[in-house]
């Protein structure tokens, strides 16, 4: 069982905020269609929330977002799964990043001291603290995106570690990385890398579905870097269009999913279908 104590990403006017870009809406329109105080907008983008849920109920639907979502975030409780029964052991290395926290991850047969890292970190003296002390071997790193909150670790992993392949998305331009195209699986010892191309966040991106080799019905890992989050998507800063394509693929994948993302706490497939507020 993996007890979780990250917050969240994002905050309700983290939410509005990136579902207006995606709609390409300013404040002022907003407000002017949902008959909400543009000043009440404003403080929510500043975390002071005091939508009433008549108004909570307006802006969902004129964002196109789920009203159970968003309203779970207005109220400060959005709810989250108990993580447990996996095929193998995770490691979320949790680091400091704004106000929130940057995540990677290790996955690795349980009793192993050999383990596959998935994105490196912003900082690698940090990653080294939260290091699980039983793994003393890497067989492969996995980047999702080429930004420094995922990758400023990586050449010390490398000097650290000694020669380890890294594997990234196509067109990134990270030194000695090969790159893993859309539907590519990777195969190390009995775990099983399955990549989802996800351009939308960034031009390069991808995400990464981990299973126990062999063995069809075991609980897969969907490591989603910021595209999906707990409550939230990433921001749009390459294609909107694409990103909210990709979200919903990934919604898509079987509800016992466990959603690794790059910021914030696990979740699950399921728990998002129900919840996120970016559920189309």
């Amino acid at each position: 069982m993996v007890i979780e104590h990250a917050p969240l990403e994002d905050e309700l006017g983290d939410v509005l905020e990136k579902a207006m870009r995606c709609a390409r809406m300013s404040e002022g329109e907003l407000a002017a269609r949902t008959g909400v105080p543009v000043e009440k907008i404003h403080d929510a983008f500043d975390y002071r929330y005091d939508f009433t849920p008549d108004e909570t109920r307006r802006l969902a639907d004129e964002l196109h977002l789920n009203e159970v979502g968003v309203s779970a975030l207005a109220s400060g409780r959005y709810p989250l799964p108990e993580i447990g029964g996996l095929p193998f052991c995770l490691y979320p290395l949790r680091t400091p990043h704004g106000i929130g926290v940057a995540n990677a991850y290790i996955i690795a047969e349980c009793g192993s001291s050999r383990g596959i890292l998935f994105d490196s970190g912003g900082d690698a003296a940090v990653l080294r603290r939260v290091w699980p002390a039983g793994i003393k071997h890497l067989d492969a790193v996995f980047i999702t995106h080429p930004e420094t909150e995922h990758l400023g670790g990586l050449a010390d992993v490398r000097r650290l570690f000694g020669p380890v392949r890294v594997y990234g998305p196509a067109g990134t331009a990270i030194p000695d990385v090969e790159s893993l195209a859309e539907g590519t699986r990777t195969t190390l010892g009995n775990i099983d890398i399955e990549t989802l191309a996800t351009p939308g966040h960034a031009e390069a991106h991808n995400c990464y579905v981990v299973r126990a080799a062999g063995v069809s019905a075991a609980r897969p890992v969907l490591i989603s870097g910021d595209i999906l989050f707990a409550g939230s998507i990433g921001g749009a800063f390459f294609c909107s269009e694409r990103l909210q394509r990709h979200v919903k693929r990934m919604l898509e994948l079987p509800g016992e999913t466990v959603i690794a993302p790059g910021h914030g706490p696990l979740t699950t497939i399921k728990n998002e279908r129900t919840f996120n507020p970016f559920v189309f």
